[in-house]
């Protein structure tokens, strides 16, 4: 049974990707950099490990989607649907908002309902980050990839005076 909703929420992720990209992510462009350039960055820089990151899985960039990788990166999660939903659940708690990231909520607790728990810790996880769903990740890929990780899971506390 949950081989066949995997299969079932696989089929709904391939069908409506393309249309995602072309009517909700016109204004962004793709990053200037493929999967063996970014190899070639600095060892411990975002890009290398980016870099390690296709050629570990075996992916292949997708144009405008880039920072979705990081995001899997940066949060700890794998590429299983699970780790998907539970991706976007911490992307919501941390202030993501978009039609496409609700969807996915819906439906991922819908059809594993019995992962809810993962997910309610995956929103609070992203609400405890600092925010960064927003960010230019192509303009940090020079940057040393633990520290990046590390400030961005410290969450900014106001200072009192």
């Amino acid at each position: 049974m949950k081989k066949l909703r995997t299969r079932f929420l696989l089929f709904m992720y391939e069908n409506s990707q393309k249309q995602y990209r072309k009517y909700f992510k016109k204004k962004k462009r793709q990053w200037q950099f493929n999967e063996k350039q970014l190899l070639s960055f600095k060892e411990d820089s975002l890009g290398k490990t980016m870099g390690e990151f296709y050629q570990k899985h075996g992916f292949r960039m997708i144009p405008k989607m880039e920072n979705h990788d990081v995001y899997h990166l940066i949060t700890d999660y794998s590429t299983n649907i699970q780790d998907e939903i539970a991706m976007q659940y911490l992307l919501f708690g941390n202030g993501k908002r978009s039609a496409y990231l609700l969807g996915v909520l819906l439906l991922g607790t819908f059809v594993f309902p019995e992962y809810f728990k993962t997910y309610r810790n995956a929103f609070q996880k992203g609400r405890s980050m600092r925010s960064f769903h927003d960010w230019d990740f192509e303009n940090l890929l020079w940057q040393n990839f633990d520290h990046l990780k590390d400030f961005i899971q410290q969450k900014q506390t106001p200072i009192f005076y």
